[in-house]
C-alpha cells in the first residue's frame, strides 16, 4: 500500500526538497523567458485561468483529503473505546455463567484482551498481524462455546443467554469493523494525485516568482515547508500506527484492563 510508503519519515524531507527543486525550475523557465525578451524589469505577472483551475483544483484535494483523514481518526479512536467498554460488559457479565466455569471463562477474557492489545502492535509485520488475529479468532471460538454449552446448565443466571450471548456477539463483532475501519482510506490514485498536483503547483509558483534576477528563498521555502507538513499530517492521520501522530498509547488501556480481570 503507498499510504505505508509514504508513512516513512523520509517522505517529508523528500517531499521539502522536491518542491523546493520545482520552485527553483519554475523561477528559471521564467527567468529564462523574461531575458530572452529582455523583460526583466517587468512587474506585471499575472495569472492565468489554467492557473486558477489546477490550485482550486489543488486546494479542493487538500481539502477533501485532510478531512477525511480527520474523521477516520476520530473514528477509530471511537471504536478503539467501544472495543474496551464492549469487553469490560461482556466481563461483567461473565458472573451470570454457573460459577464452576467462571475461572476458566475470565481467563480466557484476560488471555483475549491482551491478544487485542497486541494485535496491532506491529502492524508493519503482516505474519505477526495473521499471527494475532488467528490467536484473537482462536479465542472467540473458546469463549463462544464455554458461553453456549454453559448458560443452559443449572447455576446460570436466567438471564445468562439473553445477556451474555448478545454481549459476546458484540464483542466479536468490533473487532472485524476495526479491521475493516483500518483499511478504509481512499484510494492510492487520491495520493498519487495529491503529490503530483503539490509538485505541479510548485512549479508554477516558481515560474510566478522572478521579478529579478535574486531568489525569494523567504516564499521558496514557505511554500516548500508548508505544503509537505501538510501532506504529511494527512498521511499521519491516515496511517495512525505508522507515523508521528498515532493511537499506539491506547493499546495500554487493554493492557490495564487485562491486569484488572
Amino acid at each position: 500500500m503507498i499510504l505505508k510508503l509514504l508513512s516513512a519519515p523520509w517522505f517529508f524531507f523528500v517531499m521539502f526538497l522536491l518542491m523546493l527543486l520545482c520552485l527553483e525550475i519554475g523561477r528559471r523557465i521564467r527567468l529564462s523567458a523574461f531575458i530572452r525578451k529582455n523583460l526583466l524589469s517587468s512587474s506585471s505577472i499575472s495569472n492565468g485561468p489554467v492557473e486558477t483551475v489546477i490550485f482550486a483544483l489543488f486546494g479542493l484535494l487538500l481539502a477533501f483529503t485532510f478531512t477525511g483523514a480527520g474523521t477516520r481518526f476520530e473514528a477509530r479512536l471511537h471504536l478503539i473505546s467501544t472495543e474496551i467498554n464492549t469487553i469490560g460488559t461482556a466481563y461483567l457479565r461473565v458472573d451470570l455463567l454457573p460459577k464452576e466455569v467462571q475461572p476458566q471463562m475470565r481467563n480466557l477474557f484476560k488471555q483475549y484482551t491482551l491478544v487485542r492489545a497486541d494485535v496491532y502492535k506491529n502492524v508493519m509485520d503482516d505474519a505477526y498481524t495473521k499471527s494475532m488475529s488467528d490467536s484473537t479468532i482462536n479465542l472467540q471460538n473458546q469463549i463462544w462455546s464455554l458461553a453456549v454449552n454453559y448458560c443452559e446448565k443449572t447455576g446460570a443466571s436466567r438471564d445468562c443467554s439473553k445477556l451474555v450471548i448478545p454481549t459476546l456477539n458484540e464483542m466479536f463483532d468490533i473487532t472485524t469493523t476495526r479491521e475493516m475501519a483500518g483499511m478504509n482510506h481512499p484510494p492510492d490514485i487520491i495520493y498519487i494525485m495529491l503529490i503530483s498536483l503539490s509538485l505541479f503547483s510548485a512549479l508554477l509558483v516558481g515560474y510566478d516568482l522572478p521579478r529579478s534576477n535574486r531568489r525569494n528563498l523567504l516564499y521558496m521555502l514557505s511554500y516548500a515547508l508548508i505544503i509537505s507538513l501538510v501532506l504529511c499530517v494527512i498521511i499521519d492521520l491516515e496511517t495512525p500506527r505508522y507515523g508521528f501522530i498515532n493511537i499506539r498509547y491506547l493499546d495500554q488501556v487493554f493492557i490495564d484492563m487485562a491486569k484488572s480481570m
